[in-house]
């Protein structure tokens, strides 16, 4: 098999009447699943809510960013994605160690995200403020509730597919592998007919699940071929996306210093170093008793 490469790529059909936007993301999430230890089904939805927020995201003006939030009753709890135009994305699951029994050949994501809310916030430098919009959660499958976001809160008729493919892992028994990941976003534009939109819903649907296709060794731009056809496309535009978090240890000082001076007093005496872990990419700052003492006692 070649190796996989993560790929986004944005076009249109060849008549200008639909957007298109075609994602290969293995290795990003394959990075995001060791980054957070997650069981098979939370690996399935941060995988899925990874893509979903990369599509969103490129699909904005330069600059943007999105958060996706699913707040769901499931045991997962609640899953974050934050995104950019440029195709950075991180995210997390509230309960990674969840985990639920298979339901026929599939993992029952649905149980383990439950009912609830689809939150979406864009943002962009140039804003006085952002742009939010909120959904219930009607399938908890991701892409379908990020469907009815997009026509419910921002009017775009949209057909979305999503897709995470788990195999066994090479490291041990009850071990797993993200084998693939993938993802389409089709949109209308001005002058898009019914017609159109339906025929590309319909493309969407036939189209066999689009992990499935990497994992045999597609990509993104036979992804696109595939499921575009004889209709054709216009100029492909190519995006590089990965899984990147803007958390340092600066940022960690900064967010220390709310921290009281008794209770940092406290841990000085005791010589104990203060741990920070970052949410959405799990890394682990330290900061020894005699740096927390002369950043936060001495001054």
């Amino acid at each position: 098999m070649k190796p996989l490469r993560d790929e986004l790529i944005r076009t249109s059909s060849a008549d200008g009447r639909v957007s298109v936007r075609v994602l290969t993301s293995t290795n990003l999430v394959r990075d995001a699943v060791r980054r957070h230890a997650t069981s098979p089904i939370a690996s399935v939805a941060l995988g899925r809510a990874l893509g979903g927020g990369l599509l969103l995201a490129t699909e904005a003006q330069s600059g943007e960013r999105v958060q996706i939030q699913l707040r769901g009753d499931g045991p997962l709890g609640s899953v974050i994605v934050t995104a950019d135009s440029e195709g950075t994305v991180r995210g997390y699951v509230q309960n990674p160690a969840v985990d639920l029994p298979l339901e026929g050949p599939k993992l029952s994501l649905a149980r383990a995200i439950g009912l609830g809310t689809l939150a979406v916030e864009r943002m962009h430098p140039s804003w006085s403020q952002p742009y939010s919009g909120i959904v219930p959660i009607v399938s908890g499958e991701i892409a379908e509730d990020l469907g009815l976001y997009l026509l419910e809160s921002e009017q775009k008729p949209s057909a979305i597919a999503l897709g995470i493919y788990l195999g066994p892992g090479s490291h041990g028994e009850g071990r797993f592998e993200v084998e693939a990941a993938a993802g389409y976003l089709v949109q209308g534009l001005p002058g898009a007919d019914d017609a159109t939109l339906s025929d590309f819903e319909r493309r969407v649907a036939e189209t066999a699940n689009p992990s499935e296709l990497v994992r045999a060794g597609a990509s993104a731009e036979e992804l696109l071929s595939q499921f575009v056809g004889e209709l054709g496309h216009g100029e492909i535009e190519r995006v590089e996306p990965c899984f990147r978090c803007g958390c340092s240890e600066e940022k960690v000082r900064l967010a220390a210093t709310l921290l009281g001076r008794d209770e940092v007093r406290e841990m000085v005496e005791r010589g104990e170093p203060l741990e920070v872990r970052c949410s959405f990419c799990a890394e682990v700052y330290l900061l020894s008793p005699e740096a927390v003492a002369s950043e936060f006692l001495d001054s």
